[in-house]
């Protein structure tokens, strides 16, 4: 007599958990809001900051100490209405128009003040019909961010010779706590200047073969340099910005005598 084989049971099927109520176009659950509503107080502070300072037109030098606010020292003696021109009106636009148009400040601006979107994972507040990105006005100027780089490394170089005046004590070389703040200014806004996207492209952009020549050889060894500043733009970008403030800071407390520059040599 021939055994008849027990059927299998049926597949069970896992119950799929039901949906998540949120709004539509959200994929997260974090607090996605926090990073988007620190870079606006920071950005907007700044912003703030950097106006007072512009049209106090004061307190900007002390001893070798000039503010980077106000480098290079220009002496205009115009006036409008009675009101004397701040020099930093001719000099902050240059830095600061670098920064407008660097490409992480651009995601930080956008996602901070537009929303668009305020995060990754998460929709645009609303649609945005005609949108045409960077080909318009007034989007369409952050395509000079290449030029506005050369501009950059000119105020650079200005700032190195500030952080070497700021070792010169009437002639003779010293050391102050100010000099110390001075060349840590300077050396994280050359980090972030040469860690730029635009820099990193002239060094190894528009290149077919990085092994042809040894000039090619020598532009690749820069080009990987560079990207590994890039790499870290970002923290370079918010360090180098906050350095700013400090040394201008420094700067207007040794002037108006709030605190006192410690000497150690």
């Amino acid at each position: 007599m021939a055994l008849k084989e027990a059927p299998l049971p049926a597949p069970q099927r896992t119950p799929r958990p039901p949906a998540p109520n949120r709004p539509s176009g959200m994929q997260r659950k974090d607090a996605w809001w926090i990073q988007p509503l620190l870079t606006a107080l920071v950005l907007g502070g700044f912003a703030i900051y950097a106006t007072w300072r512009t049209f106090e037109n004061a307190h900007y030098r002390f001893g070798p100490y000039l503010s980077p606010f106000y480098s290079p020292e220009i002496v205009t003696g115009w006036k409008v209405f009675g009101w004397t021109i701040s020099p930093a009106l001719f000099i902050l636009p240059f830095p600061l128009f670098f920064r407008a148009t660097c490409y992480y400040y651009r995601k930080a601006y956008y996602r901070a003040f537009f929303w668009d979107p305020p995060a990754c994972g998460v929709s645009e507040v609303a649609s945005r019909r005609g949108y045409s990105g960077e080909r318009e006005f007034p989007f369409v100027l952050q395509n000079l961010h290449r030029y506005a780089f050369y501009f950059a490394v000119i105020i650079l170089g200005i700032l190195w010779w500030d952080a070497l005046l700021a070792f010169d004590f009437h002639g003779k070389i010293g050391l102050g706590v100010g000099s110390l703040i001075f060349l840590a200014n300077v050396v994280l806004l050359s980090l972030y200047t040469f860690g730029c996207h635009a820099w990193r492209h002239l060094s190894g952009g528009c290149m077919n073969c990085f092994s042809c020549s040894g000039a090619a050889k020598t532009r690749h060894s820069l080009w990987e340099r560079v990207t590994h500043l890039n790499e870290n733009h970002a923290l370079w970008a918010w360090l180098s910005l906050f350095s700013v403030v400090l040394t201008d800071l420094y700067v207007r407390g040794l002037a108006t005598g709030a605190i006192h520059d410690i000497r150690i040599f």
